[in-house]
Protein backbone atom coordinates (compact mmCIF):
# COMPACT_ATOMS: atom_id res chain seq x y z
CA UNK A 1 0.00 0.00 0.00
CA UNK A 2 1.38 3.20 -0.62
CA UNK A 3 0.02 7.20 -0.30
CA UNK A 4 -1.11 8.80 2.99
CA UNK A 5 -3.08 6.78 5.25
CA UNK A 6 -5.53 7.40 8.02
CA UNK A 7 -4.56 6.20 11.91
CA UNK A 8 -6.84 3.97 12.02
CA UNK A 9 -5.69 2.53 8.73
CA UNK A 10 -2.62 2.38 9.67
CA UNK A 11 -3.50 0.77 13.51
CA UNK A 12 -5.29 -1.70 11.45
CA UNK A 13 -2.54 -2.70 9.22
CA UNK A 14 -0.03 -2.78 12.24
CA UNK A 15 -2.26 -5.02 14.19
CA UNK A 16 -3.26 -7.72 10.72
CA UNK A 17 0.50 -7.84 10.45
CA UNK A 18 1.93 -8.13 14.59
CA UNK A 19 3.67 -11.09 15.07
CA UNK A 20 2.94 -14.06 16.89
CA UNK A 21 6.07 -14.66 18.80
CA UNK A 22 6.32 -18.35 20.49
CA UNK A 23 5.78 -19.35 24.27
CA UNK A 24 8.48 -20.19 26.95
CA UNK A 25 8.17 -20.98 30.18
CA UNK A 26 10.14 -18.95 32.88
CA UNK A 27 10.74 -19.26 36.76
CA UNK A 28 8.23 -16.76 38.05
CA UNK A 29 10.72 -14.18 39.46
CA UNK A 30 11.68 -13.73 35.45
CA UNK A 31 8.26 -13.24 34.43
CA UNK A 32 7.47 -9.32 35.49
CA UNK A 33 6.63 -7.81 31.95
CA UNK A 34 5.92 -10.60 30.43
CA UNK A 35 2.64 -11.21 28.41
CA UNK A 36 1.51 -14.81 29.13
CA UNK A 37 0.41 -17.52 26.68
CA UNK A 38 -1.17 -19.34 28.73
CA UNK A 39 -3.84 -19.00 32.01
CA UNK A 40 -2.56 -19.41 35.49
CA UNK A 41 -4.21 -21.68 37.13
CA UNK A 42 -4.06 -21.98 41.27
CA UNK A 43 -2.25 -25.49 42.28
CA UNK A 44 -3.35 -24.80 45.84
CA UNK A 45 -5.97 -23.48 47.82
CA UNK A 46 -5.75 -20.48 49.45
CA UNK A 47 -6.17 -20.06 52.73
CA UNK A 48 -5.74 -23.71 52.65
CA UNK A 49 -7.65 -24.28 55.67
CA UNK A 50 -9.52 -21.85 58.26
CA UNK A 51 -7.04 -19.76 59.87
CA UNK A 52 -6.79 -16.28 62.47
CA UNK A 53 -7.26 -12.95 61.53
CA UNK A 54 -5.99 -11.79 64.43
CA UNK A 55 -4.51 -12.82 67.52
CA UNK A 56 -6.10 -14.11 70.07
CA UNK A 57 -8.25 -17.63 71.19
CA UNK A 58 -9.74 -19.39 69.25
CA UNK A 59 -13.18 -20.22 71.30
CA UNK A 60 -16.45 -21.57 70.94
CA UNK A 61 -19.25 -18.90 69.61
CA UNK A 62 -21.48 -20.92 72.72
CA UNK A 63 -19.21 -19.88 75.17
CA UNK A 64 -18.55 -16.50 74.97
CA UNK A 65 -21.94 -15.12 74.11
CA UNK A 66 -22.18 -13.42 77.24
CA UNK A 67 -19.49 -11.07 78.33
CA UNK A 68 -17.28 -11.84 81.29
CA UNK A 69 -17.11 -15.72 79.91
CA UNK A 70 -14.60 -17.31 81.40
CA UNK A 71 -12.70 -19.87 79.78
CA UNK A 72 -9.43 -22.57 80.11
CA UNK A 73 -6.45 -22.36 78.15
CA UNK A 74 -5.45 -25.92 76.55
CA UNK A 75 -2.60 -24.67 74.32
CA UNK A 76 -1.72 -22.62 71.80
CA UNK A 77 -0.97 -22.80 67.92
CA UNK A 78 1.77 -20.69 66.27
CA UNK A 79 1.78 -20.18 62.58
CA UNK A 80 2.79 -23.20 61.11
CA UNK A 81 2.01 -25.49 63.89
CA UNK A 82 -1.42 -26.08 63.95
CA UNK A 83 -3.08 -27.03 67.34
CA UNK A 84 -3.73 -30.87 67.38
CA UNK A 85 -6.93 -31.57 69.37
CA UNK A 86 -9.86 -29.96 69.49
CA UNK A 87 -12.02 -27.85 71.52
CA UNK A 88 -14.39 -28.91 73.87
CA UNK A 89 -17.16 -26.84 76.26
CA UNK A 90 -15.04 -24.10 77.86
CA UNK A 91 -11.97 -24.10 76.09
CA UNK A 92 -9.68 -22.11 74.43
CA UNK A 93 -6.59 -22.06 72.22
CA UNK A 94 -3.97 -19.22 72.42
CA UNK A 95 -3.46 -18.36 68.17
CA UNK A 96 -1.82 -16.04 66.60
CA UNK A 97 -2.55 -14.28 62.87
CA UNK A 98 -2.22 -16.90 60.26
CA UNK A 99 -2.66 -19.78 62.07
CA UNK A 100 -4.63 -22.61 61.70
CA UNK A 101 -8.13 -22.29 63.53
CA UNK A 102 -8.42 -25.87 66.09
CA UNK A 103 -11.11 -28.41 65.65
CA UNK A 104 -14.13 -27.35 67.53
CA UNK A 105 -13.48 -23.79 67.15
CA UNK A 106 -15.30 -21.29 65.45
CA UNK A 107 -14.47 -18.16 66.52
CA UNK A 108 -11.31 -15.80 67.52
CA UNK A 109 -11.89 -13.39 70.13
CA UNK A 110 -8.98 -10.99 69.70
CA UNK A 111 -6.02 -10.53 73.11
CA UNK A 112 -7.57 -6.84 73.07
CA UNK A 113 -10.70 -8.13 74.88
CA UNK A 114 -9.04 -11.27 76.70
CA UNK A 115 -7.39 -10.85 80.52
CA UNK A 116 -5.66 -13.72 81.80
CA UNK A 117 -4.48 -15.23 84.93
CA UNK A 118 -1.82 -18.08 84.30
CA UNK A 119 -4.59 -20.60 82.09
CA UNK A 120 -7.67 -18.95 82.79
CA UNK A 121 -9.19 -16.26 80.69
CA UNK A 122 -11.84 -13.72 80.76
CA UNK A 123 -13.67 -12.72 77.56
CA UNK A 124 -14.17 -8.80 77.96
CA UNK A 125 -16.68 -8.88 74.97
CA UNK A 126 -20.21 -11.04 73.83
CA UNK A 127 -20.07 -12.57 70.66
CA UNK A 128 -23.12 -12.61 68.60
CA UNK A 129 -21.35 -14.32 65.10
CA UNK A 130 -18.54 -16.12 64.39
CA UNK A 131 -15.39 -13.75 64.13
CA UNK A 132 -11.83 -12.86 63.24
CA UNK A 133 -11.64 -15.93 61.01
CA UNK A 134 -11.00 -16.10 57.01
CA UNK A 135 -12.56 -18.96 55.44
CA UNK A 136 -10.86 -21.84 53.39
CA UNK A 137 -10.57 -20.88 49.98
CA UNK A 138 -11.55 -17.40 50.60
CA UNK A 139 -9.02 -15.76 48.41
CA UNK A 140 -8.73 -18.73 45.60
CA UNK A 141 -9.60 -22.39 45.44
CA UNK A 142 -7.39 -25.34 43.83
CA UNK A 143 -8.25 -25.01 39.93
CA UNK A 144 -9.66 -21.50 39.80
CA UNK A 145 -8.23 -19.21 37.04
CA UNK A 146 -6.04 -16.15 38.41
CA UNK A 147 -4.55 -14.69 35.63
CA UNK A 148 -6.33 -14.85 32.16
CA UNK A 149 -3.91 -15.16 28.80
CA UNK A 150 -2.98 -12.28 27.03
CA UNK A 151 -2.66 -10.38 30.74
CA UNK A 152 1.05 -8.21 30.82
CA UNK A 153 2.30 -8.98 34.25
CA UNK A 154 2.73 -7.15 36.75
CA UNK A 155 4.28 -7.51 40.30
CA UNK A 156 0.35 -8.32 41.84
CA UNK A 157 0.28 -10.93 39.07
CA UNK A 158 3.50 -12.43 40.06
CA UNK A 159 2.81 -12.14 43.56
CA UNK A 160 -0.22 -13.97 43.27
CA UNK A 161 1.24 -16.84 40.46
CA UNK A 162 3.89 -17.77 43.36
CA UNK A 163 1.16 -17.54 46.03
CA UNK A 164 -0.94 -19.98 44.04
CA UNK A 165 2.29 -22.23 43.86
CA UNK A 166 2.85 -21.79 40.39
CA UNK A 167 6.86 -21.64 40.24
CA UNK A 168 6.91 -21.38 36.57
CA UNK A 169 4.51 -19.40 34.10
CA UNK A 170 3.99 -20.11 30.14
CA UNK A 171 4.15 -16.82 28.15
CA UNK A 172 5.12 -14.95 24.80
CA UNK A 173 8.62 -14.82 24.10
CA UNK A 174 9.61 -11.54 24.36
CA UNK A 175 9.88 -9.60 21.40
CA UNK A 176 13.62 -8.06 20.39
CA UNK A 177 13.25 -4.70 18.62
CA UNK A 178 16.04 -2.84 16.75
CA UNK A 179 16.39 0.27 17.58
CA UNK A 180 18.97 2.23 14.56
CA UNK A 181 19.50 5.70 14.33
CA UNK A 182 20.81 7.38 11.22
CA UNK A 183 22.92 10.30 10.68
CA UNK A 184 26.39 11.42 10.14
CA UNK A 185 25.88 14.33 13.12
CA UNK A 186 24.60 12.01 15.63
CA UNK A 187 26.92 11.55 18.89
CA UNK A 188 26.01 9.76 21.88
CA UNK A 189 25.64 11.17 25.42
CA UNK A 190 28.77 12.61 26.41
CA UNK A 191 30.16 13.95 23.31
CA UNK A 192 32.56 17.29 22.85
CA UNK A 193 30.12 18.02 19.82
CA UNK A 194 31.69 19.73 17.14
CA UNK A 195 29.63 22.55 15.38
CA UNK A 196 26.16 20.71 13.20
CA UNK A 197 26.76 17.57 15.29
CA UNK A 198 23.63 16.79 17.83
CA UNK A 199 23.29 13.93 20.69
CA UNK A 200 21.53 11.02 19.80
CA UNK A 201 18.59 10.76 22.30
CA UNK A 202 16.03 9.25 20.61
CA UNK A 203 17.18 5.43 21.10
CA UNK A 204 17.46 5.65 24.93
CA UNK A 205 13.52 6.92 25.76
CA UNK A 206 12.48 4.89 22.71
CA UNK A 207 14.22 1.60 24.77
CA UNK A 208 12.46 2.62 27.85
CA UNK A 209 9.21 2.41 25.68
CA UNK A 210 9.89 -0.75 24.65
CA UNK A 211 11.05 -2.44 27.79
CA UNK A 212 7.87 -1.21 29.28
CA UNK A 213 5.97 -2.73 27.26
CA UNK A 214 7.52 -5.46 26.84
CA UNK A 215 9.66 -5.99 24.08
CA UNK A 216 13.74 -6.79 24.41
CA UNK A 217 15.07 -3.60 23.02
CA UNK A 218 18.34 -3.93 21.48
CA UNK A 219 20.63 -0.34 19.65
CA UNK A 220 21.75 -1.33 16.57
CA UNK A 221 23.83 2.02 16.54
CA UNK A 222 23.88 4.92 14.31
CA UNK A 223 24.34 4.45 10.62
CA UNK A 224 25.78 6.93 8.12
CA UNK A 225 24.15 8.65 6.14
CA UNK A 226 24.63 5.84 3.30
CA UNK A 227 22.46 3.12 2.12
CA UNK A 228 25.50 1.22 2.53
CA UNK A 229 25.88 2.08 5.96
CA UNK A 230 22.84 0.82 6.53
CA UNK A 231 23.02 -2.17 4.98
CA UNK A 232 26.07 -3.22 6.75
CA UNK A 233 24.17 -2.77 10.16
CA UNK A 234 20.93 -4.74 8.82
CA UNK A 235 24.12 -7.38 7.75
CA UNK A 236 25.01 -8.01 11.06
CA UNK A 237 21.79 -7.60 12.96
CA UNK A 238 20.58 -11.16 14.44
CA UNK A 239 17.42 -12.07 15.60
CA UNK A 240 15.64 -9.00 15.71
CA UNK A 241 11.58 -9.25 14.99
CA UNK A 242 10.97 -5.30 14.74
CA UNK A 243 13.31 -3.24 13.55
CA UNK A 244 12.64 0.52 14.52
CA UNK A 245 14.85 2.93 11.84
CA UNK A 246 14.68 6.31 13.50
CA UNK A 247 14.86 9.44 11.07
CA UNK A 248 16.21 8.97 7.06
CA UNK A 249 12.98 8.92 5.98
CA UNK A 250 11.91 11.68 4.51
CA UNK A 251 12.44 12.77 1.15
CA UNK A 252 16.15 14.70 1.47
CA UNK A 253 19.02 13.66 -0.81
CA UNK A 254 20.43 12.08 2.73
CA UNK A 255 17.61 9.85 3.51
CA UNK A 256 17.72 6.65 2.67
CA UNK A 257 16.43 3.92 5.13
CA UNK A 258 13.79 2.75 3.27
CA UNK A 259 15.81 1.97 0.15
CA UNK A 260 18.01 0.45 2.61
CA UNK A 261 15.12 -1.87 3.78
CA UNK A 262 13.98 -2.46 0.09
CA UNK A 263 17.33 -3.49 -0.71
CA UNK A 264 17.18 -6.33 1.98
CA UNK A 265 14.09 -7.59 1.19
CA UNK A 266 11.19 -5.89 2.92
CA UNK A 267 7.90 -5.14 1.53
CA UNK A 268 6.14 -1.75 1.88
CA UNK A 269 2.52 -1.69 3.77
CA UNK A 270 2.22 1.80 4.28
CA UNK A 271 4.15 4.92 3.34
CA UNK A 272 3.13 7.87 5.36
CA UNK A 273 0.59 8.52 7.55
CA UNK A 274 -2.05 11.24 7.83
CA UNK A 275 -1.12 12.15 11.48
CA UNK A 276 0.52 15.11 13.19
CA UNK A 277 3.22 14.62 14.21
CA UNK A 278 4.88 12.08 12.54
CA UNK A 279 3.74 11.57 8.63
CA UNK A 280 6.46 9.76 7.34
CA UNK A 281 6.00 7.14 9.48
CA UNK A 282 5.88 3.83 7.47
CA UNK A 283 5.67 -0.21 7.77
CA UNK A 284 7.48 -2.61 5.78
CA UNK A 285 7.61 -6.42 6.29
CA UNK A 286 9.90 -9.39 5.11
CA UNK A 287 9.00 -13.10 6.12
CA UNK A 288 10.73 -13.22 9.08
CA UNK A 289 10.74 -9.49 10.73
CA UNK A 290 9.42 -6.19 10.46
CA UNK A 291 9.98 -2.56 10.18
CA UNK A 292 8.47 0.69 11.66
CA UNK A 293 10.04 3.16 10.32
CA UNK A 294 10.17 6.53 12.66
CA UNK A 295 10.47 10.08 12.32
CA UNK A 296 14.25 11.71 13.41
CA UNK A 297 12.37 14.69 15.26
CA UNK A 298 12.39 13.60 19.30
CA UNK A 299 9.13 14.65 19.57
CA UNK A 300 7.70 13.07 16.66
CA UNK A 301 9.38 9.61 17.57
CA UNK A 302 8.37 9.90 21.02
CA UNK A 303 4.91 10.76 19.92
CA UNK A 304 4.14 7.71 17.10
CA UNK A 305 6.53 5.07 19.09
CA UNK A 306 2.96 5.37 21.39
CA UNK A 307 0.62 5.33 19.06
CA UNK A 308 2.20 2.90 16.80
CA UNK A 309 5.03 1.06 18.23
CA UNK A 310 2.84 0.06 21.24
CA UNK A 311 0.37 -1.97 19.05
CA UNK A 312 2.84 -3.40 17.31
CA UNK A 313 3.74 -5.01 20.97
CA UNK A 314 0.76 -5.99 21.20
CA UNK A 315 -0.66 -2.42 23.37
CA UNK A 316 -3.70 -1.40 22.75
CA UNK A 317 -3.91 1.88 23.26
CA UNK A 318 -7.31 2.64 22.50
CA UNK A 319 -7.83 1.01 26.30
CA UNK A 320 -6.18 4.15 27.51
CA UNK A 321 -8.17 6.93 26.13
CA UNK A 322 -9.56 8.98 28.49
CA UNK A 323 -12.04 12.05 28.56
CA UNK A 324 -11.71 15.24 30.41
CA UNK A 325 -12.75 19.34 30.14
CA UNK A 326 -10.22 21.61 28.23
CA UNK A 327 -8.69 24.23 30.31
CA UNK A 328 -8.07 26.72 27.23
CA UNK A 329 -9.01 27.42 23.65
CA UNK A 330 -8.18 24.96 21.11
CA UNK A 331 -7.64 26.30 17.74
CA UNK A 332 -9.48 24.37 14.54
CA UNK A 333 -7.46 20.98 13.23
CA UNK A 334 -6.55 20.80 9.97
CA UNK A 335 -6.85 17.72 7.86
CA UNK A 336 -4.37 15.18 9.41
CA UNK A 337 -5.57 13.90 12.84
CA UNK A 338 -3.41 15.54 15.81
CA UNK A 339 -2.28 14.02 18.99
CA UNK A 340 -0.98 17.01 21.01
CA UNK A 341 1.02 16.76 24.22
CA UNK A 342 -1.20 17.78 27.00
CA UNK A 343 -1.33 17.57 30.98
CA UNK A 344 -4.03 15.86 32.84
CA UNK A 345 -5.31 16.45 35.90
CA UNK A 346 -7.94 16.78 38.52
CA UNK A 347 -10.10 19.69 38.32
CA UNK A 348 -11.69 21.12 41.62
CA UNK A 349 -15.01 18.72 41.07
CA UNK A 350 -12.52 15.74 40.90
CA UNK A 351 -13.09 15.71 37.36
CA UNK A 352 -10.48 15.81 34.14
CA UNK A 353 -8.94 18.53 33.27
CA UNK A 354 -6.39 19.03 29.68
CA UNK A 355 -4.29 21.75 29.77
CA UNK A 356 -2.58 21.71 26.01
CA UNK A 357 -0.89 25.19 26.47
CA UNK A 358 2.66 23.09 25.85
CA UNK A 359 4.85 24.10 22.83
CA UNK A 360 4.12 21.47 20.02
CA UNK A 361 7.38 21.23 18.19
CA UNK A 362 8.35 18.28 17.26
CA UNK A 363 11.81 18.87 17.79
CA UNK A 364 11.16 19.91 21.77
CA UNK A 365 11.43 16.89 24.17
CA UNK A 366 11.04 19.09 27.58
CA UNK A 367 7.36 19.37 27.05
CA UNK A 368 7.71 15.58 27.55
CA UNK A 369 8.79 15.97 31.32
CA UNK A 370 5.22 17.55 32.34
CA UNK A 371 2.62 15.95 29.82
CA UNK A 372 0.79 12.61 30.43
CA UNK A 373 -1.70 12.49 27.66
CA UNK A 374 -2.28 13.01 24.01
CA UNK A 375 -4.90 15.26 23.37
CA UNK A 376 -6.61 13.51 20.43
CA UNK A 377 -8.14 15.76 17.65
CA UNK A 378 -9.74 14.25 14.70
CA UNK A 379 -8.95 15.61 11.08
CA UNK A 380 -10.68 18.95 10.22
CA UNK A 381 -11.96 19.12 14.14
CA UNK A 382 -13.29 22.88 14.83
CA UNK A 383 -11.73 24.76 17.36
CA UNK A 384 -13.16 23.89 21.12
CA UNK A 385 -13.36 26.75 23.82
CA UNK A 386 -11.90 26.43 27.34
CA UNK A 387 -14.63 23.79 28.98
CA UNK A 388 -15.48 21.80 26.14
CA UNK A 389 -15.41 17.91 26.39
CA UNK A 390 -11.78 16.22 24.82
CA UNK A 391 -10.54 12.60 23.83
CA UNK A 392 -6.54 12.25 24.75
CA UNK A 393 -4.49 9.00 25.00
CA UNK A 394 -3.20 8.42 28.90
CA UNK A 395 1.10 7.96 28.68
CA UNK A 396 1.86 8.51 32.16
CA UNK A 397 0.68 9.19 35.61
CA UNK A 398 -2.25 11.23 36.76
CA UNK A 399 -1.14 14.71 38.23
CA UNK A 400 -2.31 15.22 41.37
Amino acid sequence: MSGLISVSEALALIQANRPHPETETVPIEQALGHRLAEPVIAQRTHPPAPMSAMDGYAVRLHDVSQTNAKLRVIGEAPAGRPFGGALGPGEAVRIFTGSVIPDGADTVIIQENVTREDEKITSLQAYEKPAHIRAAGLDFATGDTLIDAGTRLRAEHVSAAAASNNPVVQVERRLRVGLLANGDELRPPGSDLKPGEIINSNPYGLKALVEGWGGEAVDLGIAGDSVEAIEAILENARDVDVFVPIGGASVGDHDHMRTAFNNRGFEPVFEKIAVRPGKPTWFSKAPDALVLGLPGNPASAMVCAHLFLSQLLGVDWGKSLVKGKLKGDVGANGPREHFMRARLSFDEEGGFEIDSTINQDSSLLRPFLTCNVLLRREPSAPALSAGANAEALLIGPILP
